[in-house]
């Protein structure tokens, strides 16, 4: 497994201890996968496509995937995916709205314009006062955890747990390091 960036080694022991939220434990296992370099295209993010059954809208890795990113841990997590998932915006529909972004939640972003059609989707890892802590797909062509100016934020959303909502499921505070995502198409 690709080791984690030393600030953020923490979201280890959340997952070791039993406390972290399904949704965190697959964003993790998938942390690292990159997109293949010029033409080609990685066959793990390709077979994502499949396993969802988007592989029809989803055919190469330059097509942003952070939403299929979403739809693999989500499915993986237990939970289904939202229809489009591809948009990142269909995410807002997901589980139920999250009044204070946690642990392991659903963020989704705007891109280019509030009011327009483009947005990103990821997972909160924590934040700091100018910015979300987010673990995502197609963030630098990769899964990794960038910040995200606050300001961007559409909505939060958080799964329906079945039985009870893990302990690790918590806002967090993380110290503001490196630069903000601008564009994570």
């Amino acid at each position: 497994m690709t080791p984690l960036p030393a600030p953020y080694a923490w979201i280890d022991q959340v997952i070791a201890s039993g406390e972290a939220p399904r949704t965190l434990i697959e964003a993790r296992r998938r942390f690292g996968v990159a997109e293949a370099p010029g033409q080609a295209d990685n066959p793990q993010i390709l077979a994502w496509a499949r396993e969802l059954g988007v592989e029809a809208d989803y055919v190469r890795d330059e097509i942003s995937w952070c939403g299929l990113f979403m739809g693999v841990v989500v499915e993986r997590a237990g939970w289904r995916p939202v229809e489009r998932l591809l948009a990142a915006r269909s995410w807002l529909r997901f589980g139920q709205p999250a009044d204070r972004p946690s642990l392991g939640d659903i963020l989704v972003f705007w891109r280019g314009s509030k009011t327009g059609w483009q947005g990103h989707v990821g997972l909160y890892v924590g934040e700091d006062s100018t910015a979300f802590h987010v673990l995502g797909g197609n963030q630098g062509d990769r899964v990794c955890i960038a910040r995200i100016a606050r300001n961007r934020l559409l909505g939060a959303r958080r799964p329906r747990w079945r039985i009870a909502q893990p302990r690790g499921v918590r806002p967090v505070r993380l110290l503001a390091a490196g630069k903000l995502s601008e564009n994570e198409a």
